[in-house]
């Protein structure tokens, strides 16, 4: 008889929330009892898990007793608040916020990357690494493993998605507003995003970088263990309601060909090339990654000016990948063992 288990779902009316719902359906995750968690605000609403309508519970009120997989996807300050509680009370939590990504005792995993250290949990807490990083370590791992990375340069295109549901509706009314001749007024972000780029995502720090980029650099470190890859990132948000794109150029220890990094790439779990020198030979947010689980990866050619660079472009589901899928896996990982 398959074992079940009783999974928490915080956050459950959110974006991510309801990523984390459908994954957990589509991939028929052995559940024995599924609670799915809000604010009270939210709580008495309904949200779908497959043929089910499921009521959602207060968190401030819920007993976390008994639950042994609780997915957070709610903001930094409900995870700290909320995640050492579930832990105490047994359950092994999967942190989908910043809340405790930079811990030396909370690992920060990427299924296809660096599995084993989900294993090593003292809090008992999985961090899930931010939705950018994620995709691009799920395409450069391989290359990192064959050949060493020195440096990463990279710009990311990043859709609204990321930013929560308000910023969903916020690039629709905008869009709509200006196809009828009117005001698009920015509320959730600092200017117009509809037909505009922003680069700015997170809050500026002293170097003049933002939190959004010094995400990648921290977290890749952090991933791959290794403290001497440099990093460099440029976020620009995108009038673009699902899927990340990344720009990204390396510099490898040892030379690798554009020839073999296709290999490894078209090789390694999670990833999927897309790498025709034709038009529309390329993946994109659109017509690849929206709604699917692969890291897609095309464009991959060496650096003309380096003699051991790479340039390559990534894109997958912000939401899909990024949050909800990669924190499946991770449960997964856990009731494997």
């Amino acid at each position: 008889m398959t074992q079940t288990f009783n999974v928490a779902v915080v956050g459950a009316t959110g974006a991510v929330g309801e990523a984390m719902l459908r994954t957990l359906a589509e991939r028929r995750f052995p559940i024995r009892e599924l609670y799915v968690l809000a604010s009270e605000r939210s709580a008495g609403e309904k949200v779908d898990f497959g043929a089910r309508r499921l009521t959602v519970q207060d968190l401030a009120t819920f007993d976390p007793a008994g639950v042994q997989i609780a997915l957070f996807s709610a903001g930094g300050g409900v995870s700290k608040e909320y995640a050492p509680k579930f832990a105490a009370a047994g359950a092994v939590v999967i942190d989908n916020s910043s809340a405790f990504r930079y811990d030396g005792d909370v690992p920060l995993v990427v299924a296809e990357v660096n599995p084993a250290a989900a294993r090593q949990r003292p809090r008992g807490i999985i961090a899930n690494p931010n939705c950018s990083t994620m995709q691009m370590l799920v395409a450069l791992a391989p290359i990192h493993r064959e050949a060493g990375i020195e440096r990463i340069n990279v710009a990311t295109y990043q859709s609204v998605s990321g930013t929560g549901k308000r910023a969903l509706e916020e690039l629709g009314r905008q869009t709509a507003a200006m196809l009828s001749f009117q005001e698009a007024k920015p509320e959730v972000y600092p200017v117009q995003i509809a037909f505009n780029v922003i680069p700015h995502g997170g809050d500026f720090l002293e170097n003049g970088y933002t939190t959004e980029e010094m995400k990648l650099v921290w977290e890749t470190r952090k991933i791959l263990g290794d403290e001497s890859i440099q990093v460099n990132a440029t976020v620009v948000r995108v009038p673009v309601f699902y899927g990340h794109s990344e720009a990204v150029h390396i510099e490898t220890r040892e030379k690798i060909t554009a020839e073999r990094a296709r290999e490894l790439l078209a090789a390694a779990p999670g990833v999927e090339v897309v790498d025709g020198r034709v038009p529309g030979g390329y993946p994109t947010p659109v017509t690849h990654a929206s709604g699917r689980d692969p890291v897609f990866v095309g464009r991959i050619r060496e650096d003309i000016s380096h003699p051991r660079g790479l340039a390559l472009w990534v894109v997958a589901d912000n939401i899909r990948k990024g949050a909800a899928l990669n924190a499946v896996q991770l449960a997964e990982l856990v009731i494997g063992e």
